[in-house]
């Protein structure tokens, strides 16, 4: 029997992707979506079945569970990939727009975990693997609400990793540095703004000029991704952490082999005021 995973945020970009990767690969896929309505790349593959979840919906759930597996028989893999990134000030950021930032991206990806712990816990096996982002580990300017989020979830994901262990359940986490998505676009359109705090002025245009240039060098693929998480899916190691761009590596690397006072003068290199 085919094996199943599971994947939430999959109307675009890395879920989409990722969807479509392991479909080739001969997997069966539950693809979920907040609009399913809106979706016409992953319709018409009788290996993909396409489903309406929105993680900030719990008491939907059990539904679509139980769809998936009267479809499937059994879910396989978990793949917690739903978030978006809240940017800009947190001055200028407003408590409705923090409290759905972590709504979505920990507490949405809190509960459809709990969900699927029973079926995998009855298996006595199931991997689930996490997309979190590599301002989970190295942390830029204006991101802080979305950072914060994604250090939750890498700190969430390596302690339930050691309980899940006594029930034979493998825990995963996808680290993407800068990923040629619509991410970028979504982020400016939700970027939180103040016209009165008029004293980031000329901060923040010297920031639009530091992430065009680490936007036009380019970056990996949402298929580069895919491909890493089905790795992460079936390579049956312990392996935590999978770290995905050639910009993002060097980073952690200098955090974890060096000194906080020298990581953080390299970051200041780059992101620090200009005088």
């Amino acid at each position: 029997m085919n094996k199943t995973i599971f994947i939430t945020g999959a109307s675009s970009g890395i879920g989409q992707a990722t969807a479509l990767y392991f479909a080739e690969q001969g997997w069966n896929v539950v693809a979920t979506m907040r609009s399913p309505e809106k979706q016409d790349v992953l319709k018409n593959n009788d290996q993909i079945l396409v489903l309406k979840l929105d993680v900030e919906k719990p008491e939907t759930f059990s539904e679509v569970i139980n769809t998936s597996l009267s479809r499937f028989g059994k879910i396989d893999v978990l793949l917690n990939n739903a978030g978006y990134g809240q940017h800009g000030l947190f001055e200028a950021t407003t408590p409705e727009q923090i409290q759905r930032q972590f709504s979505v991206n920990l507490f949405g990806t809190m509960e459809i975990t709990r969900a699927l712990l029973p079926h995998f816990r009855e298996n006595k096996s199931g991997n689930i693997i996490t997309v979190t982002s590599g301002v989970g580990r190295v942390t830029v300017p204006l991101v802080s609400i979305y950072a914060a989020s994604k250090f939750a979830l890498e700190g969430f994901f390596e302690s339930l990793s050691f309980e899940l262990a006594s029930q034979n359940i493998k825990v995963k986490i996808i680290e993407p540095g800068n990923i040629s998505t619509n991410f970028e676009q979504t982020t400016k359109a939700n970027f939180a703004t103040d016209e009165t705090l008029t004293d980031y002025s000329s901060y923040l245009k010297q920031m639009d000029e530091v992430f065009k240039a680490i936007y036009s060098g380019g970056g990996a693929t949402a298929t580069d991704v895919a491909a890493t998480i089905f790795k992460a899916a079936t390579d049956e190691t312990n392996i935590l952490r999978y770290v995905i761009g050639e910009d993002l590596q060097p980073l952690i690397d200098i955090r974890n082999n060096g000194t906080d006072e020298n990581y953080l003068n390299v970051l200041r290199s780059t992101f620090s005021p200009q005088s």
